[in-house]
C-alpha cells in the first residue's frame, strides 16, 4: 500500500463518505434511530483498507454522521459497532478468500459484521430503552444490513473492474 501519509488521506476520504452515504438516505426506524446506506462504505473500507485503517474510517465517519444528523447520543456506540464490523468483514475475508471465491468471502465476511451491527444496537438500545422495545428496531437492522451487503459487494466489483484498488494499494 502507500506511505502512511497517503493511507491517513485515503483513510480520512472513505471516513467523509461513510458519512456522506449514511446522511445521505435516512428512513427514520421505530426507536429513534435510522436505516441509511453508510453500511456499504463501512464494508468497502473494510475489505479496501489495511485493518487500523477501515476501522477508523468505518466508526469515525459512521460516528461523525450521526453527531451531524442529530444523533449525538448513538454516535460513541455507533463508532465502537462501525469499527467492530470492519475488524470482522476485514478479518473473516483475509481468512475466507483463501478457501472461497472473492465474492463469497465478501458475502460471508459482510453477513458476520451485519450481525455484529444488528447485535451492537440492539445491546446500545436495550441498555437505552429496555431490551423488550429494542426488538423492535431489529427488522430495520436486518433491512440496512442487507443492503449493505448487496451495495458493498457491488461497489467493489466496480472498483475491481475499474482498476481502483490498484491505484489505492
Amino acid at each position: 500500500m502507500k506511505t502512511t501519509t497517503q493511507k491517513i488521506v485515503i483513510s480520512s476520504l472513505f471516513a467523509a463518505l461513510i458519512c456522506v452515504a449514511t446522511m445521505l438516505i435516512k428512513i427514520p426506524s421505530p426507536l429513534k434511530g435510522y436505516i441509511n446506506l453508510g453500511d456499504g462504505i463501512v464494508l468497502l473500507a473494510a475489505w479496501i483498507l489495511p485493518l487500523p485503517y477501515g476501522l477508523v474510517a468505518s466508526g469515525l465517519g459512521s460516528a461523525l454522521a450521526d453527531i451531524l444528523s442529530g444523533y449525538v447520543a448513538y454516535a460513541p456506540a455507533t463508532f465502537v459497532i462501525k469499527a467492530l464490523m470492519a475488524v470482522v468483514a476485514y478479518s473473516f475475508y483475509k481468512l475466507f478468500t483463501k478457501k472461497a471465491k472473492s465474492t463469497v468471502s465478501r458475502v460471508f465476511s459482510g453477513t458476520l459484521a451485519e450481525i455484529v451491527m444488528i447485535l451492537g444496537y440492539f445491546l446500545f438500545e436495550g441498555i437505552m430503552y429496555g431490551f423488550a422495545p429494542s426488538l423492535v428496531n431489529i427488522p430495520a437492522n436486518a433491512v440496512q444490513g442487507v443492503a449493505g451487503i448487496v451495495i458493498g459487494v457491488v461497489l467493489i466489483k466496480f472498483f475491481e473492474k475499474q482498476n481502483i484498488i490498484k491505484l489505492l494499494k
